[in-house]
């Protein structure tokens, strides 16, 4: 049994206790759950941001511990005057040492997207996710079969959320790509050995429809590789790690994003002259 195995049981039972804690009908009378969403798509895009979608990660279970007593409030608050374009918050427990609590303060102080990066595979999770104030969710087609992921999508759409598709080869990327995702995302982290390579956001960017945002997920650690994937076609770039592992997450934010926005200076010209 593989970790991804071992986690998808886990959310079963999970989901089987918190939906008799915590009635459907319960978490639709949240403040949050007839909110306007916010547009990740949007904000990938915008000039003013950097397209980086900036994590909150405890720990992980290839990792252990990363950064256990980080405050929400001040690393969030941080990632966005840093100029990220959203945020994306961890909340499963059992193995990344997120909660749902996470994801509401995180809310509670950012006008901005928010993904709820969780092991999504029931309807349950996704009113949930609209519960606790955020504006997209992940759905992981390693975790799903194509179906599944399908209805699961157009559920999400229904709520007005946008929905992040996250693959790690070309079959689950053909298999499952539908027209109720929003953004698919390349994991350069296999789920079975961990290891990360970013040969598989190169191999995987041109075989991505241009009709969806395509997001570089998972071991990017200089500004350097950004641009690089820039210009393979990547418009956004999910990044927590390589900020968490820091003491100061927000600061380490800063400096890689800096250092992003004067390399794209100091190549524009460039760009722009052909």
């Amino acid at each position: 049994m593989d970790i991804l195995d071992k986690i998808i049981a886990h959310k079963k039972a999970e989901i089987a206790e918190k939906s008799s804690l915590e009635p459907v009908k319960l978490l639709e009378k949240s403040i949050y759950y007839d909110s306007q969403v916010v547009s990740m798509k949007k904000y990938i895009k915008r000039e003013d941001k950097t397209g980086i979608i900036a994590e909150f990660k405890r720990k992980s279970p290839s990792k252990g511990d990363i950064n256990i007593n980080a405050s929400v409030e001040a690393v969030t608050i941080g990632y966005m005057q840093a100029g990220a374009s959203a945020l994306s918050i961890l909340t499963d427990r059992e193995f990344f040492g997120g909660k749902n609590e996470d994801l509401t303060m995180a809310r509670k102080f950012n006008f901005c997207p928010i993904l709820r990066k969780d092991f999504i595979i029931d309807e349950y999770q996704i009113i949930e996710a609209k519960s606790i104030g955020a504006d997209c969710i992940l759905l992981i087609a390693a975790a799903l079969d194509p179906k599944r992921l399908k209805e699961l999508a157009s559920f999400s759409k229904s709520l007005g959320m946008e929905v992040l598709m996250e693959v790690h080869d070309a079959q689950e990327l053909d298999a499952s790509i539908n027209e109720y995702l929003d953004l698919i995302g390349v994991n350069n982290r296999s789920l079975k050995t961990f290891e990360v390579s970013l040969d598989t956001s190169y191999d995987l960017v041109d075989r991505i429809p241009s009709g969806f945002v395509k997001i570089s997920e998972s071991g990017i650690s200089q500004p350097e590789t950004l641009i690089d994937l820039k210009k393979a076609g990547f418009e956004g770039f999910l990044i927590g790690e390589n900020f968490m592992k820091s003491s100061r997450p927000h600061q380490a934010a800063l400096n890689f994003m800096n250092a992003y926005r004067k390399l794209i200076k100091e190549i524009q010209p460039i760009v722009n002259l052909k």
